[in-house]
């Protein structure tokens, strides 16, 4: 078993790592999706590499906490069902939503997001089998109720939004068109959004440094990404609403 100041450095050194990366994001274009590029080596069908990528995080999540032999506690239930329905939902239901059918991901990046999941899977999976210790009452404490409205706020703005996203690229049979609706009036990633919140919710209701650490590796994931993803509209449509923000409304 790791000792627990191990574990904690651990933890702080990969969110050291997500600092570090965090400028260089801003500068490199991620090859995947709508920014999906040949010249990243092999490629793998997108759908396939997105349920490779993102299982791991489901799976080391799981393995952790049911073989622990842990008093399964109020508190741990809630986290644990919060963690799989994000990840069952990320892993084994999106990919089958979406209309990928002919695209490719380079295999780097699904290696890439298999580390990342991994880890974030390893480090909030072991934290809650073996180090943590909520008693009952902590269900009554204001960090708890709170972060748990704003993980299901964040995660009903990130579902609302994929929904609309998946409707247009079924009802578009000439490419990609401008997604309107709910918080697409403000910001052109409304989904990101709403899963930034999801963990920051995540990371209030549990408050330990594994959640804060994946809260904010969320944040270098998808910042990027939503500013990559603003920029591609404003360069594909004449159109594109000039006041509408890449991820945060009125901000960025």
């Amino acid at each position: 078993m790791i000792e627990l100041v191990d574990f904690r450095i651990f933890v702080l050194i990969w969110i050291g790592i997500a600092l570090v990366i965090f400028p260089i994001a801003l500068f490199i274009t991620a090859p995947y999706g709508r920014h999906s590029k040949n010249t990243w080596g092999p490629l793998i069908n997108n759908r396939i590499g997105w349920v490779v990528m993102e299982l791991p995080a489901l799976l080391v999540f799981i393995w952790f906490n049911f073989q622990s032999q842990k008093i399964f506690t109020t508190v741990l239930i809630v986290a644990i069902s919060l963690w799989l329905i994000h990840y069952t939902n990320r892993s084994l239901i999106f990919p089958f939503r979406i209309k990928s059918k002919n695209k490719k991901m380079p295999v780097v990046i699904m290696v890439f997001a298999i580390i990342f999941n991994s880890v974030n899977g390893f480090i909030n999976g072991y934290y809650l089998a073996y180090f943590s210790d909520y008693s009952e009452a902590w269900i009554y404490n204001p960090r708890f109720i709170i972060g748990l409205l704003i993980f299901l706020f964040g995660f009903f703005i990130n579902q609302y939004h994929d929904r609309i996203l998946i409707k247009l690229r079924k009802d578009s049979s000439g490419g990609y068109q401008i997604p309107k609706g709910g918080l697409f009036k403000y910001i052109s990633c409304p989904n990101f959004f709403g899963e930034i919140i999801e963990w920051a919710g995540f990371a209030i209701l549990l408050w330990n440094l594994p959640a804060l650490a994946f809260f904010i590796w969320t944040i270098i994931n998808l910042v990027p990404r939503a500013l990559d993803h603003h920029k591609w509209y404003n360069n594909r449509f004449n159109n594109y609403p000039t006041k509408r923000k890449a991820i945060i409304p009125y901000v960025l």
